[in-house]
């Protein structure tokens, strides 16, 4: 009550059309109070970082994998009652008993031009994972952002309810939210050099082909690895994934290490 009102600013370059209602439009916005940008608010955040990095000459492109699981309406178990393999991943038959759903999902990331190119059964009962191309950090941050409302009213519309609750499920394997990261010397199109990539050399870096930059942003995972995961990791539900007991198909995906390497999926 102290406070004045706190506005969403909408952002008229990023404005995506619904593709299953044409009247209406999805806006993220940015947030503004008494005429200034609120410092603590996520968008906020990554554009003042966006223009650091351009200051520097480095533009951000980041590309995610969004997992989720499709559940009956009050949540309380998977929607396929069939799909009950030990080893469900890449599971022809469930796909296909869900696939008005992920197509559907497909067909409407197609539709609004954002390249998707795979989707698949993922590593527990009831789980998928649908990707599309990587873009300007902003523009992935919005399309997750839209990804997950999207996914959620397809899910309803057919009888479902989706979550991405990193571990909506005992004893299977929970959500993950993979993200690759390059940086480039111009951003969106005009992009030509990626300043992480180098030719491969000798030692545990250049071996990989990863230039010294690039090391030196490994470092900085690294080093800021704890510190980051109260944005990565916010919730309690999260630390149930980390250091969750071996799921059944045999794995959790989730780390619980500080390290890295040029494959490493532990």
């Amino acid at each position: 009550p102290a406070h004045p009102d706190m506005l969403a600013v909408p952002d008229p370059n990023a404005v995506i059309q619904l593709p299953w209602n044409k009247e209406i439009a999805w806006v993220p916005g940015n947030c503004v109070m008494e005429g200034e940008d609120v410092a603590q608010a996520p968008r906020n955040v990554l554009r003042r970082l966006i223009k650091e990095a351009a200051d520097e000459g480095l533009h951000v492109k980041t590309g995610i994998e969004a997992e989720f699981f499709l559940l009956t309406p009050d949540g309380e178990e998977i929607s396929d009652p069939f799909d009950n393999a030990e080893k469900p991943c890449y599971d022809q038959q469930a796909m296909m008993r869900r696939l008005d759903v992920i197509r559907e999902i497909s067909d409407y990331m197609l539709e609004l031009g954002w390249g998707a190119y795979q989707n698949d059964h993922e590593d527990a009962n009831g789980q998928w994972e649908m990707n599309w191309d990587f873009d300007d950090a902003l523009a992935t941050a919005d399309k997750h952002s839209f990804f997950k409302f999207m996914a959620k009213s397809v899910a309803e519309k057919h009888g479902f309810r989706a979550t991405f609750m990193p571990k909506p499920v005992e004893g299977l394997t929970g959500n993950g939210c993979h993200a690759h990261i390059s940086v480039w010397d111009a951003p969106g199109a005009d992009s030509r050099n990626n300043v992480f990539a180098a030719e491969k050399g000798t030692g545990d870096i250049a071996e990989l082909g990863l230039s010294e930059q690039g090391g030196h942003f490994l470092g900085g995972i690294m080093k800021h690895a704890s510190a980051l995961a109260a944005i990565t990791n916010p919730t309690v539900n999260s630390y149930k994934r980390i250091n969750a007991p071996r799921t059944m198909s045999g794995a959790t995906w989730a780390p619980n290490t500080v390290t890295w390497s040029g494959n490493n999926r532990t």
